[in-house]
This record gives C-alpha cells, structure tokens and sequence, in this order.
C-alpha cells in the first residue's frame, strides 16, 4: 500500500493554489529549495511524475490532479476531525457511558439528557442499566465511563480505582393508601407511622434504611410484608395492605393506577434522606465530557 506524507500534499496543494514554486514557499514560510525536494520525494513515493515544465513555470500532470482530487477529501476529512477532536475537549462532542441504577433512570438521568440534547447535541450519552453495586464492576471493567450509585453500595473511600463524586441527595417519602387516616394530615411525622404495618425487604440496604430510619424515629417497624421492587411495594400499599418508604426519586417513576391508589406524603422535619453517588476510574473524572454529564445530573430538580 502506497505511504502518504500528508505534509507533502499540503505543499502539492498550496502549489496548486498559488501556481508557482516561488509563490508556494512564500505561502508555507519555506525555501523554493525545500519545496521541490518536498514535490520531488512526494513523487517518488507515489512512483508518478507529478509536475511539467510549462515555460519558466510547472504545471500539474494528471497524476497529480488525480492525487489532488482525492486528497481534499482527506484534508476535508482532517478538518472535520479536527472540529470533532476540540469538541471533545470542551466536552462538546463524543461519547460518555453512563451506567446506573433503575430508579435513576427515570428520575435524574432521563432529564439530565434531555437537558443535554439542548445544550450539547453532539455530546452522545449511552445509557447502561445495573444494579447499584454491579455498576462498580462495569466501570472497573471499563463497559461504562461514569457510574451512579447510591452511597449504601459505594465500595470504600480508600478504594484507589475510583473517584467518588456526590450527585443529589433523594429525600425519602411515606406511602400511604390513599383512603388512610392520615393521608391527608396537615402534617405527617414517621413517629405517627409506629403501629403501622410496613412493607420493605427482608434483607439488603433498604431493609436496613427502613429499620434504621424509624429506630431513629423511636420504634420498630412491624413487617407486614416483605418486597423489594418498587412496583411490588406500591401495589401493596395501594391494596392497602401497609405503609412504606420510598424515595423520591422512585415515585419518577409511578404509574397512573399507582399514583390513583397511593398517597405518597413529604414527612416532617424527622425527614430521612439517602445519598445518591458517581464515580469514575481515578483520573476520568476531568474528562470535560464526564463533567458535562455530572453537571447535567446534579441540576435535575427532585424536590
């Protein structure tokens, strides 16, 4: 296969353009001299003669018109990489995978590429569904570019692959059948909730929220029935067979029949939260692309 100087090209191209050795040093700040060993090496690579003499001045062969012909698409081609390539660096343009957990879906990572398709249309996010603690695996693998998370299944702080970056906090909210006595209180404590029967897993981190919470609130939670898909819950709940905490983030993503049959109340001040977080391999996260994406996240709205 034939090897192509592009720097060679150029100076056929410029000669093309300006139509005299002379004029083509001038324009690329090198000597006449320079600029014909240039044309001379570029054909003898080639195997053509490239230039005639036309009176005291050259002229292009065929051969050299052919070569043009197909080099501005290189150079048109190069341009365009080289537009790609800035854009890339201002985080403009490319390609972030992004994976994350279901209830992030919806709730943050959805609008944040709504709100990127307008500010950065170029900028291609691919979207990974994984479980909050499989996530670490894909990003250490490399399938993924950044990872959310929540802070529960963060793997330690002094775990040197990653970089841990906080995104939002989600706010933990009551469901309540929508005909129960307290779904439409002026204002609801998770201490009003004690005699309730609650509906969470029966193992994993949001059995240990759920318990944890309400110690915190003064009692024990009486489980009444065990789920662990937010869906399942909020059936339950709707069939008015318990109450529940959900995030905020998972009610993005209720049904109408849910939304008809649940009440989903904002507790008072004893209102507990979870922390939602990303991470990249050590290093990537000053990827300008990395950071258009974070940005994008953390200005999604939840309260």
């Amino acid at each position: 296969m034939t090897e192509w100087d592009l720097k060679k090209l150029r100076v056929l191209r410029t000669l093309a353009d300006v139509g005299t050795v002379t004029a083509a040093a001038e324009a690329l700040f090198m000597t006449p001299s320079a600029v014909s060993q240039q044309l001379t090496g570029l054909s003898r690579q080639l195997g053509v003669t490239l230039l005639e003499a036309h009176g005291r001045r050259v002229r292009l062969t065929p051969a050299a018109e052919l070569v043009l012909h197909h080099a501005e698409s290189v150079f048109a081609e190069l341009e365009r990489a080289d537009a790609a390539l800035a854009g890339h660096v201002r985080g403009e343009a490319g390609q972030v995978r992004l994976g994350a957990f279901s209830t992030a879906i919806p709730a943050l990572v959805v609008p944040a590429i709504a709100a990127l398709r307008t500010t950065h249309p170029d900028l291609r996010i691919r979207v990974r569904e994984a479980e909050a603690a499989e996530v670490y695996d894909l990003l250490a693998d490399g399938a993924v570019d950044l990872a959310l998370s929540l802070a529960a299944h963060a793997p330690p702080a002094r775990d040197a692959r990653f970089t841990h970056l906080a995104v939002h906090t989600d706010p933990l909210d009551i469901a309540l059948p929508a005909g129960h006595r307290l779904a439409a209180a002026r204002s609801l404590r998770l201490a009003d909730l004690a005699d309730e029967p609650w509906i969470y897993g029966n193992s994993g981190p949001w059995s240990q929220i759920t318990t944890t919470v309400c110690e915190a609130a003064g009692f024990v939670p009486r489980q009444a029935h065990a789920a662990a898909d937010w869906a399942a819950i909020l059936a339950l709940v709707g069939a008015g067979l318990g109450v529940a905490l959900v995030p905020r983030m998972a009610g993005a993503g209720t049904g109408a029949a849910d939304a008809a049959r649940v009440t989903v109340r904002v507790l008072g001040s004893d209102r507990p939260r979870r922390y939602v977080v990303a991470a990249t391999r050590r290093g990537a996260e000053e990827w300008p692309g990395v950071q258009r994406v974070l940005d994008a996240l953390r200005n999604v709205q939840l309260d």
